[in-house]
């Protein structure tokens, strides 16, 4: 049966790396026996200027009948950015409980990274990200505004069910995928409520996972082993605020946010779960033709493999590591000179010539 796939390209370059996607979930369909159906939706910013709303009243249960989603990018200077995550990106991951982010963090051959050549070829890490409470809560407000004692609060919610959740799949994960350590970040020496709740519930977890070594480490010692010391790391078990800065730090030091996808995950599949590039809609670069496209198949690869189709992730990973190895096939970025679009047609060309090995 086939699977039923939602396209959301967004915003600014959103939509100019979901076509080179697109070309690429083509090329599977007509070479590789691919059988996926999919329908693509308009909910972005143009959308929000004529309705006023990010999504129709039952965009959500539109996309619930949905296998999958392929998102692209959100954020445009018309639309406050709260407006387009709190009115699109956060009712997905909230009302289908996509309590977990998953971010590979992996230097493929052919990317450089920005630190010295001792770590090549060793950066190679997830970070599981808690995605759907945490310091990401609508909870707080503003009073006395516009009065010299105006105040705001922000509050940060974190559950034990929530904690349990994430902490159980990144165990899990680690188990099933054969590492060894879980590092967890943490600030439980100033952040004493929250952070001293979820090492300890973390801690539980943990010890009903003896094959694994557990560490925690303060999240401001963590990012600078990022930088330092990356061939330490295997599984990282992050907050949703601590997940989304280190993550965003760790794409960085394996060669940039242009390569870099992301899953927002319901692990019961209960819901559809959602796949998108870590970077953004990149406003100053849209409509240019230079932004990279590897993050947003990447997605698309992650999908797949979230579908059942674990070799076809491989195969285009494979693909896109030997698109890289020609620098002038692929965007500025990452050293290239080619546009979007050429390095979408580069890609097609190799997942079109080279099957050796596909099962």
């Amino acid at each position: 049966m086939a699977h039923k796939i939602a396209i959301i390209p967004g915003d600014g370059i959103g939509a100019e790396v979901m076509n080179e996607a697109m070309k690429v979930l083509n090329v599977l369909e007509n070479h590789y026996s691919l059988d996926m159906n999919y329908d693509v939706f308009d909910w972005n910013s143009d959308y929000y200027m004529k309705h006023q709303r990010m999504l129709p009243e039952d965009g959500l249960e539109k996309l619930k009948h949905y296998d999958a989603i392929l998102f692209g990018a959100i954020g445009d200077n018309r639309v406050p950015d709260d407006v387009t995550v709190w009115e699109l990106i956060m009712p997905i991951r909230k009302a289908f409980q996509q309590y977990v982010n998953f971010r590979p963090v992996k230097q493929l051959k052919g990317i450089e990274s920005p630190l010295d050549n001792s770590h090549r070829g060793q950066i190679d890490f997830v970070i599981m990200r808690e995605n759907s409470e945490g310091e990401y809560s609508d909870s707080g407000g503003l009073m006395f505004q516009n009065q010299e004692k105006e105040m705001a609060i922000q509050n940060s919610i974190f559950t034990k069910q929530g904690i349990n959740n994430i902490a159980g799949f990144a165990f899990d994960y680690a188990t099933k995928h054969h590492y060894s350590k879980v590092t967890s970040a943490t600030k439980s020496n100033a952040i004493t409520h929250t952070m001293k709740f979820w090492d300890r519930e973390v801690g539980k977890i943990a010890d009903a996972y003896r094959d694994i070594d557990y560490e925690k480490i303060y999240v401001d010692a963590l990012a600078a082993k990022f930088v330092q010391q990356p061939e330490e790391f295997q599984v990282v078990l992050a907050s949703n605020l601590f997940g989304d800065i280190l993550s965003d730090l760790g794409s960085a030091v394996a060669g940039g946010l242009g390569i870099s996808p992301s899953a927002n995950i319901n692990p019961s599949g209960a819901f559809p779960s959602m796949f998108e590039p870590v970077h953004g809609s990149a406003p100053d670069i849209a409509g240019k033709g230079s932004a990279n496209p590897i993050a947003q198949v990447w997605s698309l690869a992650l999908l797949l493999e979230h579908l059942g189709k674990e070799d076809l992730h491989d195969h285009i990973l494979q693909a896109i590591e030997e698109l890289l190895s020609d620098k002038t096939k692929v965007t500025k970025d990452i050293g290239g000179t080619a546009s979007t679009s050429e390095t979408g047609d580069e890609l097609v060309k190799i997942l079109r010539d080279n099957k050796v090995g596909f099962k």
